[in-house]
């Protein structure tokens, strides 16, 4: 685990399941343009939360890429699911700002909802095929970019399924210009 404070916001990276963050308010989900129930991240959000979710998300749909949505998080142990479509790669341009987009987005509909802690996912670099290189610097960026405007939120993991996507994470969140808490 890394980890690196930035603004009084606790920045870290874990390896694990995305469904299983009981410690964080809200969890971002991966999603799909219909928000539906599909593979990868989404799957396995809409699995642990329950049919409910899906009603839930029909009226909000569609989305569009760099778009987010927020609804409850259901049988899922979090307060709420913000769903968020990044942008297909080599498809959706332009796709740095698309992407850029859903994690900025993401933290404005925490701040309005009064999340305090967001997990997210490695958003775009399963099946929709961002590098996850290149995803990953998008993200951090995006999301230091975003905080100021979202003061609400003290708390951001990312929740990496595979060991080396988290080094990449780790790696880049070293990088990342930090502080202490409370500098």
């Amino acid at each position: 685990m890394a980890e690196r404070w930035l603004r009084n916001v606790r920045l870290e990276c874990v390896r694990g399941d995305i469904t299983n963050q009981a410690d964080i308010d809200a969890i971002v989900n991966a999603a799909n343009a219909e928000l539906r129930t599909g593979g990868g991240v989404a799957g396995a959000i809409h699995r642990a939360a329950g049919p409910a979710l899906e009603q839930e998300c029909r009226p909000l749909a569609p989305i569009r890429p760099g778009q987010a949505v927020v609804t409850g998080a259901h049988r899922l142990p979090n307060r709420a699911v913000i769903h968020c479509l990044g942008p297909v790669y080599g498809r959706d341009e332009p796709a740095e700002e698309l992407l850029a987009a859903c994690y900025q987005q993401a933290l404005e509909l925490a701040h309005r909802h009064g999340l305090r802690s967001v997990a997210f996912p490695a958003i775009s670099t399963g099946a929709f095929g961002y590098p996850v290189e290149e995803a990953t610097r998008v993200a951090l960026n995006a999301i230091a970019g975003a905080l100021p405007q979202a003061p609400a939120v003290t708390h951001v993991r990312f929740v990496l399924f595979g060991a080396p996507d988290l080094a990449v994470y780790e790696r880049e969140l070293e990088s990342l210009e930090g502080t202490e808490p409370g500098d």
